[in-house]
């Protein structure tokens, strides 16, 4: 906490900053309050996954210090209206404290490479994002087994890293896999339009956003989506119009889903236009950049001090920190 308040600070003698603006209300939004308050300059904080899905719940210490933040940051933006109401209800919030502002994504940089709903031989079904079993992903590799099993053919890539990644390995090879799932390690954003260019169908089986960023992508890159009935997804996923939702934990439902799609060229066009469609109308950085400007423009500069509780030493975070 220390290091990144004063970092900010160190950075805005250099060259003065007119705003501050945090992403995750903790630790990063404590750090940007603190910073904001010694300088005197306004500041946004904008509540991701994290802080409302297990963040505040893993011990007394950070459930003070996120609740704090929520409470006293000048302006609070949140991805979307399902998340928020989480979020309010969790931490016994105003609703009201919340500005939604939906996650954005570059339609210049990530654009369709062929025809929407063309498939490869064999079909390529991509995740792209954090290998995190909270993710899904071990559920997605269940549900390529399935598919297998009724011999379907598909090829999954993987595309990220995150705490997952050896039991991800491990399911492979429980499964008998190896032949059929490219694990493709980090890939730098400047490069990940390219792995969506290597997709058919991209599957996202989370268990719960903010909002998602990696569909926005898949969207805006012509694929179609299939993902999960939960938080944060539903806000831009509409079943059977721009997508196709299952329930969470469900890799027969997800293999359902994705079969469908293999054995239904107009439903793969027709969804992956639709998505296209609403990705840049809605959620392309022009857009989203203008909302957030607006909220900027509200701001003042007053920031309470928020004090540290003592330190709950059995708090899971503080031996898997990566978690957060």
């Amino acid at each position: 906490m220390a290091a990144m308040t004063d970092t900010v600070l160190r950075l805005h003698a250099r060259r003065p900053f007119d705003v501050l603006h945090a992403q995750y209300a903790y630790p990063n939004g404590l750090a940007v309050l603190r910073a904001a308050r010694a300088a005197g300059l306004p500041a946004v904080v904008s509540v991701q996954g994290g802080d409302g899905h297990w963040v505040g719940t893993c011990c007394d210490t950070h459930r003070l210090l996120v609740r704090a933040v929520f409470a006293h940051a000048p302006a609070l933006l949140i991805g979307s209206a399902s998340f928020a109401a989480e979020v309010c209800q969790r931490h016994d919030l105003d609703p009201g404290r919340f500005t939604v502002v939906p996650g954005a994504t570059d339609t210049g940089r990530f654009t369709p490479s062929r025809p929407f709903g063309e498939l490869s031989d064999p079909p390529a079904l991509l995740y792209h994002g954090r290998v995190d079993a909270r993710k899904g992903v071990l559920d997605l590799l269940d549900a390529v087994a399935k598919l297998r099993a009724d011999a379907t053919r598909v090829r999954l890539l993987i595309s990220g890293i995150g705490p997952d990644v050896d039991a991800t390995t491990a399911r492979i090879a429980e499964l008998g896999l190896a032949g059929d799932v490219d694990l493709l390690g980090a890939v730098p954003y400047e490069r990940a339009h390219q792995v969506y260019a290597r997709g058919d169908i991209f599957v996202s089986p989370t268990y719960a956003e903010g909002f998602s960023n990696t569909i926005l992508e898949a969207m805006a890159s012509g694929l179609p989506v299939v993902s999960t009935d939960v938080v944060g997804v539903r806000d831009c996923v509409r079943p059977e119009d721009n997508g196709l939702l299952v329930p969470a934990g469900d890799p027969a439902a997800l293999a359902g889903a994705v079969r469908r799609l293999l054995d239904d060229a107009d439903l793969r066009e027709r969804l992956a236009t639709r998505a296209h469609h609403d990705v840049v109308r809605k959620w392309s950085w022009p857009v989203i950049a203008h909302r957030i400007t607006a909220v900027y423009d509200g701001l003042d500069a007053t920031v309470p001090e928020i004090a540290d509780p003592p330190p709950d030493l059995a708090c899971r975070f503080r031996a898997a920190p990566h978690l957060l």
